[in-house]
């Protein structure tokens, strides 16, 4: 059986403020990518998510997918977060 990783990031055990590859600029957490996709994205099971989320190996690697952005250019990227 697969126990449920725990992202250190969502459940506040870790900070990261990766440089934004446009600016050099530090880099904010927007949360989980997967909560932007619908209203109701937030709510569903988190390993669901990741079966449909389009990163292929998210799930099976252990990795959740974190929504960054940039204040200073407004660029955004995806971190995948090791669980």
């Amino acid at each position: 059986m697969k126990r449920m990783g725990m992202c250190p990031i969502c459940n506040g055990f870790k900070s990261i403020t990766p440089s934004c590859p446009n600016c050099s600029g530090s880099m904010e957490n927007n949360g989980r990518e997967a909560d932007f996709y619908d209203d109701y994205s937030p709510y569903m099971p988190i390993d669901q998510m990741k079966l449909e989320d389009g990163y292929p190996t998210d799930f099976a690697q252990g990795e959740c997918p974190h929504m960054f952005k940039c204040p200073n250019c407004g660029s955004s990227k995806v971190f995948l977060i090791k669980e």
